[in-house]
């Protein structure tokens, strides 16, 4: 009967929402429960954090320089150059460092986290871990999700920040403004609310990738090929949700501010 009303498409997608919420539940009621692994947390801070400066530095550096290129032209016939820095500063902060970061993030970790414990699933890891007295749990999916909650909204600061530097470069090369002129504005510019709304959503997009990758790699069906539907799936939907929060938080902050 609930065939003929709801389409199987729709159903296999509720059916998946539910699995990533019910999931997001079991996170949120072991993540403060011993035992803690301090050691496996540790090594995710520097696979998910550190391994990603390399990329995050390239991809802030492009956007921050490229924005500035493509400013200036526009604004130069106007006389409005010296509006480069705020306009520079006012979409990377808000919406264009976070957003692409975090796109950025969602195909390098997530789809990581969704290849590594989709291969422990395939070849049965995880169900050795279990008969050993291991809770996998607590160490694939607690340590991933935790890392990847803290370590995504610093990589998008860390990634606004070079973003910003590339802005000036290009600025530099046409106008010759000090980096000092160029900062001061910068500050006179950003705000309150513009730098804290679009801090709170990034822990969203952090907690999302890793929800989303471990999930899809912790229920992964058995078969090599399931391995690489994880990741690729991961990618999407983690991508797809870091729209989604985006669109969501900007409603919120053009209510509230």
């Amino acid at each position: 009967m609930l065939e003929n009303i709801i389409p199987r498409s729709v159903q296999k997608v509720l059916i998946e929402i539910w699995g990533m919420v019910n999931f997001s539940g079991r996170y949120f009621k072991h993540v403060l429960a011993p035992p803690y692994e301090l050691n496996e947390q540790l090594r995710q801070f520097f696979e998910i954090g550190y391994k990603s400066l390399g990329l995050v530095s390239i991809t802030g550096f492009i956007i921050g320089f490229v924005l500035a290129l493509q400013a200036i032209p526009t604004l130069e016939p106007f006389g409005a150059t010296a509006l480069v820095p705020a306009m520079i500063s006012i979409g990377i902060v808000r919406e264009i460092g976070p957003v692409i970061t975090g796109l950025i993030c969602a195909g390098k970790i997530g789809s990581g986290i969704g290849a590594e414990i989709g291969s422990m699933k395939v070849t049965e890891q995880i169900d050795a871990m279990e008969v050993s007295a291991c809770n996998p749990f607590k160490y694939l999916v607690i340590t991933r999700i935790t890392a990847t909650t803290l370590m995504i909204p610093l990589l998008i600061v860390y990634a606004d920040t070079i973003a910003l530097l590339g802005g000036y470069l290009a600025l530099y090369l046409v106008s010759d403004t000090s980096l000092q002129v160029y900062f001061s504005q910068i500050f006179d510019t950003i705000g309150f609310e513009d730098v804290v709304p679009a801090t709170i959503k990034t822990f969203f997009f952090g907690f999302t990738i890793g929800v989303v990758g471990c999930y899809k790699g912790y229920t992964a069906d058995k078969g090599t090929a399931s391995v690489g539907v994880a990741a690729n799936t991961s990618v999407v939907i983690a991508s797809l949700m870091v729209i989604i929060w985006d669109m969501i938080a900007v409603q919120i902050t053009n209510l509230l501010f």
